[in-house]
Formats: C-alpha cells, structure tokens, sequence
C-alpha cells in the first residue's frame, strides 16, 4: 500500500484533529469517481460507480443480490483494493490514507467477529484495547456506555456464544460506536432482530445521525431505508442505477391506483378496458398503474358500469415501487 507523504500525514492529522470538530458540510463524506472492481476470471463485481454520500446524512445503500454492494462497502474501507478508479472517505483516498480514516470510521459489516468464550462486554474490552487511540483509563467507561447504548447492559456477562443473532448485531454495533465516529457503516444492521429491536436500532440511527455522524447503510428492507434514511442509491449488476434523497426517489415513480368495492371482478375489467396496466384483483380492492387521462373519467366509467365503488384514490408511491421500477427485482432482495 503506497505511503502518506509526510505533509500529507500532517495534514490529516491537522484537519481531522477529533471527532468533534465541525465537519465541512459541503464535502462529500463518501465520493467515489469510476470505482471498479474486476476479480481474476474476469468477474466484474463494480462497474464505474460515481457515489456521492453528503456529510451528515443517513444513507441507504440497496441493491438486489450479486449487485455489488458489499464489494463497494469492502473498497470504501481499504479491506480490498479497486481494480481502478478512485474513492474517497472523509476526503481522504483509500486505501491509502487508511491509516488516517479509519480511527474516525465505525463499521459493522458482514456481521461482529467475536469471541465465543469471552463475555459480550469482555469482547467490546478486546476490541477498545486494540485501538491505539482509546485512553486506557477510561476503556471500562466507554463499553459500559455502548452496552447501554444498544440495549446489552443486562446480558454484558453472558458468553457471547450464548448470544442470539439479534443480540451479536448489538454487540457488534456496541464496538462500532465505542468512540465518536464522524462516518458509520453498517451491512444489514438490523439482521436477525425482532420487531422492536430493528426499531430501538432505527432510533438509534436517528440520534447518531442527529448528533452529527453520517450514517451508510446497506440494507435488503427497503420499509427500514424508507423510515430512517435521508439519502439512498440503488444498484443492480455493479452500476449504480439511481441515487438521490429518499423523497426524491420515491417521486420519481409512479404510484397506484386503488379503487376499493366489493365488485373486484368487474372493477378489474373495466379497469382493462379502459387501457389501466398491471391490474391486479385482491379482497375487496382493485389496484393498477394511474391512468394517463383524468382519473375521474375511469371512476365515472366504474360507476357507468354498475361497479359500487367505495374508495377510489391515487397512492403515492413508495421507495419499494422506485426500487422496482429502477431494477425489475422485487421487495425482499439481498445483497
């Protein structure tokens, strides 16, 4: 790995002299110029992707499986480097200025790496031990906190192997936020959690995001990008396909009608025949794309026609119908 200058070096440690500093909200906190990945064989994992992530966002990174997400997430944090192009992490280029990132980068990706015989507080000890930049003397503070923080404060004893899925997500969130971090990247952060844990972790998401720190989040549950995130891009066989604010994407998709009676049979023909697409019948409802015309033209057409039509609106459309729109794939995809 090529070496920071030593002005470089100083540089770095000049501007990025503690978590705390106020951060240059113009610049990008992930920028990415033509990254590309290609392993032997000739796979091409990232194809050319120009990502830009604003500081001080949530960012929800999605894709369908094989699209190339974790591949990105690996070069972003030096864990493997591009074939060629260019990425940037808190302005500096990886993997070369690792050295100088990563202490202010909290990341759990692919799931925590623990130790099984160790306790979930004697694992996040591990880990603070092992940052050169952590004070010793307050080591015991810090993962008190961080148990606290994710909800692991009453099972900080018990063998990590003892641990369900849920609780090893928290433990490995804990160790992520056992320092302040200007940037935090999760992989699926909310895997393998009950109903109420992936809500505790999405307001915990919102406060760190509130607190200043920049949220990259890789996420298959486009409800959970949806709630929590400000920002989001998709990606589909490598290429990045859209990226933009949530609100903006969602936008940039059509929604659906819906036109509620108890005649579904006879609402969905006349539906049809009046060119609707995608129409599809359910208990008591009848969905298809908005018409091209007036809307009032079909529902006066549905009355016409003997149809008892209880509710009839446009809905707007939702992340999970950009997504759809924007890949082809359907809502429960993996990366």
């Amino acid at each position: 790995m090529e070496e920071l200058s030593a002005a470089e070096a100083a540089e770095g440690e000049s501007k990025d002299s503690g978590p705390g500093r106020a951060a240059d909200r113009d610049t990008p906190v992930i920028a990415t110029r033509a990254l590309t990945k290609r392993y032997r064989g000739g796979q091409l994992a990232v194809d050319g992707l120009d990502l830009t992530v604003p500081a001080g966002s949530v960012f929800g990174f999605l894709g369908p499986n094989g699209s190339g997400k974790t591949t990105t997430i690996r070069m972003l944090m030096g864990l493997i480097e591009p074939t060629s192009g260019t990425a940037r992490v808190l302005g500096r280029p990886m993997p070369r200025a690792a050295r100088i990132v990563l202490p202010q980068v909290g990341a759990l990706i692919e799931g925590p790496a623990l130790y099984g015989f160790l306790s979930g507080r004697d694992n996040l000890l591990r880990y603070d031990a092992a940052d050169p930049t952590a004070d010793p003397r307050t080591r015991r503070a810090r993962v008190g906190a961080a148990l606290d923080r994710v909800g692991l404060t009453s099972a900080a004893a018990k063998k990590a192997r003892a641990y369900s899925l849920g609780m090893k997500q928290r433990l490995g969130l804990a160790a992520a936020l056992l320092q302040p971090r200007r940037l935090l990247v999760l992989d699926e952060p909310t895997n393998g959690l009950d109903p109420q844990g992936m809500r505790e972790i999405r307001t915990l998401v919102r406060e760190l995001a509130s607190d200043g720190t920049t949220v990259f989040l890789s996420s298959h549950l486009l409800d959970e990008i949806e709630q929590v995130c400000t920002h989001a891009a998709v990606m589909a066989r490598g290429r990045l396909i859209a990226q933009g604010a949530v609100a903006d994407l969602a936008a940039g998709a059509r929604g659906r009608l819906v036109v509620t009676t108890p005649d579904v049979a006879e609402a969905a023909r006349v539906l049809k025949e009046r060119g609707i697409a995608e129409v599809v019948a359910g208990e008591g409802r009848v969905t298809g794309e908005p018409p091209e015309g007036e809307t009032a033209d079909v529902n006066a057409a549905l009355v016409t026609a003997g149809v008892r039509v209880r509710g009839f609106t446009v809905e707007q459309a939702s992340l999970e119908d950009a997504f759809v729109a924007l890949t082809g794939e359907g809502f429960d995809v993996a990366g």
